[in-house]
């Protein structure tokens, strides 16, 4: 609102300085012709200059109807305010305002010859007056060159007003437009690692368990089973996690356990993992819960498809600045420095997982080496003001 203000500001002005310069017109005008009458009564001059100033002032009034022709318009009125002067001098004041108007109309340089000879017009009228005076021949030109000056200031202020208007109305378009991509482009990361996180690894989870009720069907009728009843369970955790995700809900875990030390016993659960919790448990935001249990199951569905590991560990601590969550596993490890860049056959995990704890101002580090195991953490700070379980925020 206040740039839109900003701009109207110019309009505002413009009009105000026009209807001063139409006003004093018309004032200069009648104080011309009045004066005419009071020191010539009687003069057989006195109807055709009042006729005169009759169609000059018609003719300044047609200002409006001549809006698509103003160089037309300015000169049929310099030339009724000729045949006027000519008529009578003492009218020659009348041109000051169409000093504006020639500015407004025209070219500054045709402006100034214009204005330079309107001047030329006055002087001669008031020396036909008064005679040859020092005064005559200088104020006429001094007035002229001064309320040239002025005007021109203003116009030129006006048009670096404008053009500074344009430019920021310019730039805040173009920073509207980036924050739109920006936010198109967070949105689509965020997308990207909730499918990841939920459907991605569920529908993976389901393939692993068909194929091993594939593989024993026939020699362990029970163990296919077995495996068939856990896909069927993943395909469940998967539609609930869908649906969730549809409506930007928390977690499915989340949801059914009621905070993230449930839900992190329930994945480690699934998972065949341990889980530990040391520290004094903190009321952490839902962002944070949902982002650190999404790191533990992208953790756990990378040792169970790659890391082929005897035992897998989580463990969540809190200190007093910041909640550290840790999954190990003993598994056949691998070189951090030679991931695969994401595509089509995965290499989502690290990165969503990153930007996950980046939007929390977090950090995810991972300590693996072939034969080695690997170690996934994730940092996220705590606000200083939250409060523990039986503890009053200061």
């Amino acid at each position: 609102m206040t740039a839109v203000g900003t701009a109207a500001a110019p309009g505002v002005d413009d009009r105000r300085l026009a209807l001063v310069m139409h006003t004093a017109f018309f004032v200069l005008l009648l104080a011309s012709l009045a004066r005419f009458l009071q020191r010539h009564p009687g003069d057989p001059r006195t109807p055709w200059v009042l006729t005169a100033g009759a169609l000059l002032a018609i003719g300044y009034l047609l200002s409006g109807a001549l809006r698509e022709r103003p160089r037309l318009w300015l000169a049929g009125v310099v030339v009724a305010w000729l045949a006027l002067v000519l008529l009578a001098p003492s009218c020659s004041w009348c041109a000051v305002p169409l000093l504006y108007s020639a500015l407004r109309i025209l070219p500054t340089r045709p402006a100034i010859v214009l204005i330079g000879l309107l001047t030329g017009c006055i002087v001669g009228s008031e020396v036909r007056l008064s005679g040859w005076d020092p005064n005559i021949l200088l104020a006429p030109p001094a007035i002229a060159a001064l309320a040239v000056t002025v005007l021109l200031h203003s116009m030129r202020q006006t048009q670096r007003l404008r053009a500074s208007m344009a430019e920021l109305v310019q730039a805040r378009g173009e920073l509207a437009a980036t924050e739109r991509r920006a936010g198109v482009l967070a949105e689509r990361q965020r997308l990207a690692a909730e499918i990841h996180d939920t459907l991605a690894q569920g529908l993976t989870s389901q393939q692993l368990l068909l194929q091993a009720a594939d593989r024993s069907w026939a020699q362990d009728p029970a163990a296919a089973r077995a495996h068939l009843a856990a896909a069927s369970e993943s395909t469940a955790r998967s539609l609930a996690e869908a649906r969730r995700f549809v409506h930007d809900l928390a977690p499915a875990d989340l949801a059914e356990t009621g905070g993230l030390e449930g839900a992190l016993q329930a994945v480690a659960a699934r998972e065949s993992a341990r889980l530990h919790i040391d520290g004094t448990p903190v009321d952490l935001p839902q962002r944070t819960q949902g982002a650190l249990l999404r790191v533990a199951q992208g953790a756990l569905a990378n040792t169970r498809r790659h890391a082929h590991a005897r035992t897998a560990t989580l463990t969540l601590t809190y200190l007093d600045d910041q909640v550290i969550l840790d999954a190990w596993d003993d598994g056949h490890g691998f070189d951090p420095s030679e991931l695969p860049a994401p595509g089509a056959h995965g290499g989502h995990g690290l990165p969503a997982m990153r930007a996950r704890l980046g939007q929390l101002g977090g950090l995810l580090s991972v300590e693996s080496a072939p034969g080695a195991g690997t170690t996934v953490t994730a940092m996220v700070p705590l606000d200083p003001g939250m409060a523990r379980p039986g503890e009053v925020a200061a």
